[in-house]
């Protein structure tokens, strides 16, 4: 176990530093900081003077060293367009991405798991086909137009809930319904695939034989055993959920960070992009560490 411990780390790390590497080689490519800073009217003494302040002037390797070093103790720069610390700035959006994140994910969990339950148990009725044709039509329509649509129908038709902004639980409610309805798709169909492969195996036919009533099969052998599939598909969609964060967060004028990094690569607010990947990086890989862990449990065959 420790070993398997041990080398999710170990990639966690190598991941990190492919991130910096990129994010580095991107924001060179993306522009003169210094011609960024100073605006279009600066003199080309000014551009020297504050190439050399940062750094710029000194070879490629030597920047992204620094920029390493800087980056481990925090420094990201600071806001070109706020004029405060990128990391801060980044990190006092973090509370509002997170809370619309963990709404979605219950929206989607709440209705995936019994909708991907009931189809399981009913494979190939009425029941089973519109679940999975729901399922499908939600994995296949784009956030950004599902946003928009609950905008015009429930905000400014029927005006039962705020269309932007983030001023208390209601209008939370169009956020995480548009970025979970992703997640209840892919979870549904992911579910009902790996409990009808579950529920056909000798440990099921052996819990009916003694006995044991569908609902204690369910929850004390089939779903532990089918929910293994369904983490992976998890793990592997982190990166989605950030990226559907970001479109939602930008529709429904959500303060969080997806909103801060649009309105950011806008401005040509570098520092501020570069602390949002950093911060967005670690997230992922931090989740998808617990990810493997939870896989310690689910199945013990990893420990060994």
């Amino acid at each position: 176990m420790l070993r398997f411990i041990g080398e999710r780390v170990a990639q966690a790390i190598l991941v990190m530093i492919g991130v910096t590497i990129v994010v580095f080689i991107l924001t060179r490519l993306s522009g003169d900081p210094a011609v960024l800073m100073l605006g279009p009217t600066a003199t080309n003494e000014q551009i020297a003077d504050m190439r050399q302040r940062l750094g710029l002037d000194e070879p490629l390797a030597i920047q992204y060293l620094r920029f390493v070093a800087d980056a481990a103790r925090g420094d990201f720069g600071t806001s070109i367009r706020f004029r405060e610390p990128a990391l801060g700035l980044v990190l006092s959006r973090l509370p509002a991405t997170a809370e619309l994140g963990a709404a979605s994910l219950l929206v989607g969990l709440l209705v995936a798991v019994p909708a991907g339950i009931v189809s399981a148990y009913n494979p190939g009725r009425f029941v089973d086909r519109l679940g999975m044709a729901i399922a499908l039509f939600g994995y296949s329509v784009p956030t950004f137009w599902l946003g928009i649509l609950l905008i015009l129908v429930v905000s400014v038709n029927l005006r039962l809930l705020p269309a932007s902004g983030r001023s208390g639980l209601d209008s939370l409610v169009l956020p995480a319904i548009t970025l979970g309805f992703f997640w209840t798709a892919i979870l549904a169909r992911i579910l009902r695939r790996s409990l009808l492969g579950v529920l056909h195996t000798d440990y099921i036919r052996t819990a009916q034989a003694k006995g044991l009533t569908d609902f204690r099969i369910l929850v004390r052998h089939a779903l532990k055993n089918a929910a293994i599939p369904v983490i992976t598909v998890f793990g592997l969609q982190l990166g989605v959920l950030i990226g559907g964060a970001v479109i939602t967060e930008t529709v429904f004028a959500w303060p969080g960070m997806g909103l801060l990094v649009v309105n950011a690569i806008l401005a040509r607010d570098f520092p501020v992009v570069q602390a949002f990947v950093a911060v967005t990086a670690l997230t992922v890989v931090a989740l998808n560490l617990a990810t493997d862990l939870v896989y310690l449990y689910l199945d013990p065959r990893i420990r060994q």
